[in-house]
């Protein structure tokens, strides 16, 4: 790749972290990699990273306290969290932190490879012919700045928030049915995401609800509907 993108890897298993790193390295990508949390976040202080892949059990400082600490000093950067195949609690206190997305251990490491690439090239201005943001209600929508503002209120969104706040807009007054969001959003079907996806959708209500003519609406049993006029900018 042109630019390398810079990821950090905070990971305390050596050995994985050793493989994950070398086959980061081997694709192109830039990789500091921290085996524990406390590490990780001095790191991420220090430089500017693209992407962070974020272990959630970590020692001195747990995955969860390490996400919500990045958000605090950046709102956009992607984060894909590293769990455990059992521990939905941990994925959901992970977007609560912040996450945008997970990935379950073991996991192979070219779905890896091609999710971190999906995050990349997101974080990359489109040279497409999709709008570049919305008016809606009173607010305006920057995708590519992932800003939802106007005068009085400004919201920083991740660039997950971004991607389903986008296709909403570009879907408004349709009836989604919530397999399609996960395909269109996230690129796959899951049923943990989709109890996942409930933790996004109530973050975007917050966002809107200065908004009287603005509505997040839930059709029960099929999905949402976003009942708005959504204008391009």
């Amino acid at each position: 790749m042109a630019d390398k993108a810079k990821i950090l890897l905070i990971e305390d298993d050596p050995t994985l972290g050793f493989v994950v790193k070398d086959s980061l390295q081997e694709s192109g990508y830039d990789v500091i990699h921290c085996p524990d949390g406390e590490t990780g976040f001095q790191q991420f202080m220090k430089h500017n990273f693209d992407m962070i892949l974020l272990d959630v059990m970590l020692p001195k400082k747990d995955g969860i306290s390490v996400a919500t600490q990045i958000r605090k000093k950046n709102e956009s950067i992607p984060i894909l969290m590293l769990t455990s195949k059992t521990m939905d609690a941990d994925k959901i206190a992970g977007f609560r932190s912040g996450a945008d997305d997970y990935i379950t251990k073991p996991f192979n490491m070219q779905e890896l490879l091609l999710r971190i690439e999906v995050f990349i090239k997101r974080t990359k201005k489109k040279e497409d012919n999709t709008p570049g943001g919305f008016k809606i209600g009173g607010l305006n929508f920057n995708y590519d700045d992932l800003i939802l503002y106007n005068d009085s209120e400004k919201h920083q969104l991740t660039q997950r928030e971004a991607d389903l706040f986008r296709y909403l807009c570009m879907n408004a007054n349709k009836v989604l049915k919530r397999d399609d969001i996960l395909l269109n959003v996230w690129g796959k079907e899951d049923y943990f995401l989709g109890r996942s996806m409930d933790v996004f959708i109530t973050k975007i209500r917050k966002y809107i609800k200065s908004q009287p003519d603005v509505d997040l609406q839930t059709i029960h049993g099929i999905g949402f509907k976003f009942n708005c006029d959504p204008q391009p900018l």
